[in-house]
């Protein structure tokens, strides 16, 4: 890879979980709540999700010393296929769309679902892009515990 030019991110992942649950892991409160931030605490408070197409979702991370807002729009909501919809922090230009989130779920049979992950958008440096597919793995990792544990 260069060290300029990266266009997002490109994740696969495959869960123990039927496509209905990983599609519910994705829009339900307390569950995305539970995995999204990874190690980091998400208030249910603190979570708004409005899941349909044009709806907005909102949800803060609270680490010691600092909260880290993220919010966007969903685009296409295709239960239990996967979602679409955008996704920006603190930093995003408030007139920006912000990147656009692509997760994708196919039933791969035998209680495990493929996960496709894309994150798009350019609104990123190569570093940002490379920090951010770092917070991914960490989420997605969340994400399978959470699966695991509440199946």
């Amino acid at each position: 890879m260069d060290g300029g030019t990266r266009e997002g991110i490109d994740l696969t992942r495959v869960l123990h979980a039927s496509p209905e649950r990983v599609f519910a892991a994705w829009t339900e409160p307390e569950d995305f709540a539970a995995w999204y931030g990874g190690e980091a605490d998400v208030p249910l408070d603190r979570v708004s999700m409005d899941v349909r197409p044009g709806g907005a979702w909102s949800l803060v991370l609270v680490m010691p010393g600092v909260e880290m807002p993220f919010h966007g729009v969903y685009r296409e909501v295709s239960g239990p296929d996967g979602l679409v919809f955008t996704l920006k922090d603190a930093a995003s230009p408030e007139d920006a769309e912000g990147e656009i989130v692509t997760a994708t779920f196919t039933d791969l049979g035998d209680g495990t679902t493929e996960l496709a992950f894309q994150q798009r958008g350019g609104n990123l440096t190569a570093e940002q892009y490379a920090a951010a597919e770092d917070g991914w793995e960490a989420f997605f990792d969340a994400l399978a515990a959470r699966l695991a544990a509440h199946p």
